[in-house]
């Protein structure tokens, strides 16, 4: 099974509980459950994190790049402003897909600018959780 790294930054542990009229009544864990199990049917081995933390998040992207390691990333409000995320993961040498629960265009406007899209291989955004699904069929289609 090929390993996949799938990341979220901040405040996405608290799915369910957190704006839920916006991103839905399932929580973190009903994520990591899907992750896995589509993982599972296409052959992929799901290492599923979630950090509040920058600095964390740059740690397991330059894991990922040592290790040539694909990743899904919903990299929340890092999305929007962290540039030291971005440089980060120009440094992989795997396919990344960027993922959005929401999609941020029809949001407010400090959300339609993505530093991370211009060195992702492709974004998935709008499809609930199942944005993440569609980033892993994209990745087992990749790699």
């Amino acid at each position: 099974m090929r390993p996949v790294l799938v990341l979220n930054g901040p405040n996405l542990r608290r799915l369910g509980i957190r704006e839920p009229d916006i991103y839905g009544a399932e929580t973190f864990e009903d994520l990591v459950a899907l992750c896995r199990e589509t993982g599972r049917v296409l052959d992929l081995s799901v290492d599923v994190r979630q950090s509040d933390d920058e600095a964390e998040m740059i740690g397991w992207v330059h894991e990922a790049a040592d290790a040539r390691t694909p990743i899904v990333i919903n990299p929340a409000a890092f999305t929007h402003y962290s540039y030291a995320l971005r440089d980060a993961l120009a440094q992989l040498t795997a396919p990344l897909i960027e993922v959005h629960i929401t999609n941020p265009a029809t949001r407010e406007e400090f959300r339609h600018t993505s530093v991370v899209a211009g060195v992702a291989t492709g974004t998935i955004a709008g499809f609930g959780l199942n944005s993440y699904v569609l980033a892993l069929q994209a990745l087992a289609a990749l790699v």
